[in-house]
């Protein structure tokens, strides 16, 4: 299944029927063999893909793994919840759930198993910052991120009530700040009712388009901070890899949790592959074999997804074993000079620190 998702670049059982080997001779015996598989609830598609991801983070080399928590809505139906590593402007899957939902909203309780899990799937050498949207700013969340020794990052909203020791309560919206300007407060509590902490929180407008962030994180902050919450967005593309960018999951007809689920499990095995597959040809100098941009322009993902395709053509080696190092990228993609330099220049900022006394 994977290979048939691959060679035809869609979620659809009808095109992977030419690519599945079977007994049966017709196509829909190997239609009707994957739809049984799929709704199979005696398989355990965590348990399958737990070594796969242990065996590709074995080697991680960087001191620090970020992670993206976040989530994505699909027919207006069904939620899915992804927690992934951050990679070379991409995210590699880790673990998720599917669920029915109607909002894009979810309560901690519904990805609180799903952390405790892949938590068994990290080094254990490795240091772990988890980042997130305002939808994941939950107390328990923390408390539970401190118990497994993780690190967060989680954007805050505007509105959110913060408590400073000696100055009494604020909200982010009380403070007027120009582009490029941040400020940071550590020691403070979060939230009037639980106020949790003591925590610390970094507030700013980048100097490209005047967007607000204000990110609170267990470690004091600085302008670092804002550069690894922008890190978050990397999840953003393995969501657009999953439909038009990739495998074109809009197109399934399949409206089952638990068909999802497993179907999402040939996804995130299809993923893993083709970005260790990019990544070899890049570090092997062949990346112009198939990648018409003087500077690379493609991700890792799309290198190895048409160089998969092309390599049961013409021949060409494939790999064997999959490992990922870090999530530094010594050769960022570059699809437009404008928008890069834009980019760069994005996190810039003039910043002034105020440090409150633990309460």
């Amino acid at each position: 299944m994977v290979f048939a998702l691959i060679q035809t670049g869609s979620v659809s059982l009808t095109k992977w029927t030419t690519y599945l080997p079977c007994r049966g001779l017709y196509a829909q015996s190997k239609q009707r063999r994957v739809r049984r598989w799929l709704g199979n609830s005696r398989i355990n598609i965590h348990r399958l893909y737990k070594p796969l991801i242990q065996a590709a983070l074995a080697t991680w080399k960087a001191e620090s793994l970020y992670l993206c928590l976040d989530t994505s809505l699909f027919w207006e139906e069904y939620c899915l919840i992804r927690l992934a590593v951050v990679y070379r402007g991409r995210s590699i899957p880790l673990a998720w759930r599917v669920f029915e939902h109607t909002s894009a909203s979810v309560s901690f309780d519904a990805y609180q198993e799903l952390i405790r899990q892949s938590a068994q799937y990290l080094p254990s050498e490795a240091k772990v910052i988890l980042l997130a949207d305002r939808g994941f700013v939950h107390i328990r969340a923390m408390r539970l991120m401190k118990t497994l020794g993780w690190h967060y990052r989680i954007r805050i909203k505007n509105d959110t009530w913060l408590w400073r020791p000696g100055s009494g309560w604020c909200q982010p919206t009380s403070f007027h700040l120009e582009r490029g300007q941040a400020l940071c407060f550590h020691h403070i509590r979060l939230h009037r009712q639980a106020k949790y902490g003591p925590l610390h929180v970094i507030m700013g407008r980048n100097n490209i388009n005047g967007e607000f962030w204000a990110v609170v994180s267990d470690q004091p902050t600085s302008p670092e901070t804002f550069a690894e919450y922008a890190l978050r967005f990397d999840i953003e593309e393995g969501f657009l890899d999953d439909q038009s960018s990739g495998w074109n999951l809009q197109r399934s007809e399949i409206r089952s949790v638990t068909d999802l689920s497993r179907l999402w499990f040939i996804l995130a095995v299809a993923t893993l592959y083709v970005t260790a597959q990019g990544l070899e040809v890049v570090q092997s100098g062949r990346r112009r074999w198939i990648d018409t941009h003087w500077f690379r322009g493609n991700s890792y993902f799309r290198i190895g997804l048409e160089w998969t395709k092309a390599a049961l053509f013409n021949g060409w080696q494939l790999i064997q074993q999959v490992c990922f190092t870090s999530y530094r990228d010594p050769e960022p993609a570059i699809a437009s000079r404008q928008q890069h330099y834009k980019k760069a220049g994005r996190l810039d900022f003039s910043v002034i620190t105020v440090k409150f006394l633990p309460d």
